[in-house]
């Protein structure tokens, strides 16, 4: 068989697996959208934590088909256009990236090999087929300096190589592909964690150090817009079947800074580790990054698309849903281990 039937992700250690369908098709009805029965939606990157969320989010009318890096890497350009001929989509969406934010100022080529080159190259082929690309990128496209929610129709001003190679991938899938659509992101928390980042994200990295012992010193003069990659894919899903392409930010609602974040972890789940707070200065990461890059929502207003729930609301439902899956099986239950 060319695609196995499932892939399982796991977080952390669990004692229970998340079984993602390799291949879906709903039904959904009638539903007030531009969608067709017949439509394929090629979804890269599906093991991450926005892929993985998109992937069990879906209910469009059509089929979701979710091919493994070996058989669809975006940086084999030729593989890639032989795969998506054969898969024959109506829609890709590419959640592959490379976001290790400070290693992307030590290593730019590859920064910009996959979040800039092979976004082109992706672009071409969905252009030659028809189809629409469905591309994600990030806050960090902004300098920080408005000091108030971006919009769309701000003019990006990124201030490190990682945002210099996001932006320059936004717009050549624009550029290439005539029916594409941008979705702009921040500081993604999900349960399959992401692939990018040693397999964590800020709220496990938060608790690991914390359960280990460690003072944190956490940066509190970053503000920007965190979100569950649950209610992000589940948004995205609405604004695809809008037929929407160009930008639009897709972010749970409210702001926060990293700090604030950290402390709203910690209260939630009972725990009271050493935390200061530091200005971006006094950390010294190697990446300079915005001091504000919270997205409004103004193309999801338009388009008649509630936004997110706010980051709060979102981060105690991320922590309950990662307790359940690290809760041991009731014996009898008849759920799946892992083994």
């Amino acid at each position: 068989m060319l695609y196995p039937t499932e892939l399982r992700a796991h977080v952390g250690t669990p004692r229970r697996s998340l079984i993602l369908p390799r291949y879906t098709a709903r039904a959904v009805g009638d539903t007030e959208t531009v969608t067709r029965p017949d439509a394929r939606y090629v979804l890269i990157g599906a093991t991450g934590q926005l892929g993985f969320d998109l992937a069990r989010t879906f209910e469009l009318p059509g089929t979701l088909l979710t091919p493994p890096r070996s058989e669809l890497d975006i940086l084999d350009a030729r593989r890639m256009g032989e795969t998506l001929r054969a898969l024959r989509p109506t829609h890709v969406l590419n959640t592959a990236a490379w976001n290790a934010v400070d290693a992307a100022e030590d290593e730019p080529r590859r920064a910009f090999a996959l979040n800039a080159e092979a976004v082109g190259t992706l672009a071409e082929a969905c252009q030659a087929l028809g189809t629409t690309l469905v591309h994600f990128s990030t806050d960090y496209v902004f300098d920080g300096a408005k000091g108030a929610p971006y919009t769309e129709d701000d003019a990006p001003n990124p201030l490190g190589a990682y945002g210099v190679s996001k932006l320059a991938g936004e717009r050549l899938a624009r550029e290439r592909c005539g029916s594409a659509l941008v979705i702009r992101v921040s500081g993604l928390f999900g349960v399959a964690r992401s692939a990018g980042k040693d397999g964590t994200n800020f709220v496990e990295t938060m608790l690991r150090l914390a359960r280990e012992g460690r003072p944190l010193r956490v940066v509190a003069d970053q503000v920007l817009g965190p979100s569950y990659t649950l209610d992000v894919a589940r948004a995205v899903w609405r604004v695809i079947a809008s037929g929407h392409t160009g930008l639009c930010h897709v972010t749970s609602g409210g702001e926060t800074s990293w700090h604030d974040f950290a402390h709203e972890i910690f209260r939630l789940e009972g725990m009271t580790p050493s935390l200061t707070a530091v200005s971006s200065d006094e950390y010294g990461a190697r990446a300079k990054r915005p001091p504000y890059s919270v997205l409004a929502h103004r193309r999801l207003g338009a388009l008649g698309i509630a936004e997110p729930r706010a980051w709060g609301v979102a981060l105690a439902a991320y922590l309950a849903e990662r307790r359940a899956l690290n809760a041991p099986a009731r014996p009898g239950s008849g759920r799946r281990t892992s083994g």
